[in-house]
């Protein structure tokens, strides 16, 4: 090492690979700020505790940046390199938050930018022709982006040409095993990291169907997220969206979700689902999605309950049997 101190930034996911690559950071007396770019298809709830007890673990401070809307305009539905086998757009993705990053050295007075990406780890985005093209993305034309995890195995960055870290400090880690990273973690005593694959729900087959059909139907907007996200979706025969909630968790971030595409639903005096509906459903839409809402809760058919649309009531009975319903669901 030579001179002042230096500062990294790094892209952090809260998983075991973003952490080891703070760790090998922090242990050569580098400053590390972790950012989370918050793309919007994270975890369906609010981890930003989780991740931010993890970056300090590994010896980071923590910092969210909220990119959901440059994102969908930017990234999402129009990727140079193309999605990956549902609809990640993982290259661009990556070259995006490097891109983003790089626009936080001023304020942070960071030097150069690392990442818990293994070569050979990951199909599409790992591999070291994707590297590069994350590397043109990202507009890297001084050689910022340091991959610890991997280093031994790449080209020599200027982090390491310029003494700022010790190249042989760092790791030649290679293809899909984990043992190396696992065995990191036993020594340094972590238990509380993120498995590897469960980040990020563009990767879902099931959240990559209620995209798609989505977005035949409606432009997508931050606020549609959420909803996304959560409950059972339905596609009503006159075009409306119908979503229910699963379970009480569901139902508190449907209840809590801001959108105004929507109508709140409810069932009067009876434990059930919240469900939301499409603003501009017509009245046979509405009947059937509160026949269909009563169905998920515990009612006798032969019974009228009433069911509250928005401001308006309606009295109606369930489906003969929850089965009925199925022919709606998009997934």
């Amino acid at each position: 090492m030579n001179g002042k101190q230096r500062h990294a930034i790094a892209l952090f996911s809260g998983g075991l690979d973003s952490m080891l690559a703070i760790k090998l950071m922090v242990d050569q007396d580098i400053k590390v700020t972790a950012i989370n770019m918050n793309i919007g298809f994270g975890s369906r709830t609010d981890v930003s505790a989780t991740m931010k007890r993890r970056a300090e673990l590994a010896g980071a401070e923590f910092k969210i940046i909220d990119v959901r809307d440059e994102y969908i305009k930017k990234v999402l539905f129009n990727p140079k390199y193309g999605y990956g086998k549902h609809f990640n757009p993982c290259i661009d993705c990556h070259g995006f938050m490097f891109r983003v990053a790089r626009e936080y050295f001023e304020e942070l007075s960071a030097d150069f930018m690392v990442t818990g990406e293994v070569l050979g780890q990951r199909p599409m985005s790992q591999r070291s022709e994707a590297l590069d093209l994350v590397k043109k993305l990202a507009l890297d034309e001084e050689d910022l982006i340091l991959r610890p995890m991997c280093a031994k195995n790449m080209e020599i960055t200027k982090p390491e040409r310029e003494g700022w870290v010790e190249r042989e400090k760092l790791l030649d880690i290679s293809g899909r095993s984990r043992e190396v990273q696992l065995q990191l973690a036993e020594d340094f005593g972590w238990e509380d990291f993120q498995s590897p694959g469960g980040g990020c729900l563009l990767t879902d087959i099931n959240f990559t169907k209620k995209m798609r059909e989505f977005i035949k139907h409606n432009d997508l907007e931050v606020e549609d997220i959420d909803v996304l996200k959560n409950g059972r979706h339905l596609r009503l025969p006159n075009g409306s969206k119908l979503v229910i909630g699963r379970d009480k968790e569901e139902n508190e971030l449907l209840e809590n979700a801001i959108n105004d595409k929507y109508l709140k639903v409810k069932v009067d005096e009876i434990p059930g689902p919240f469900a939301l509906l499409s603003n501009d459903a017509n009245e046979d839409d509405k009947k059937l999605s509160a026949r269909i809402v009563l169905t998920f809760t515990k009612t006798k058919p032969e019974l009228v309950y009433d069911v509250f649309i928005g401001d308006e009531t309606i009295k109606t009975t369930p489906l003969p049997k929850r089965e009925d319903a199925h022919e709606y669901f998009v997934i």
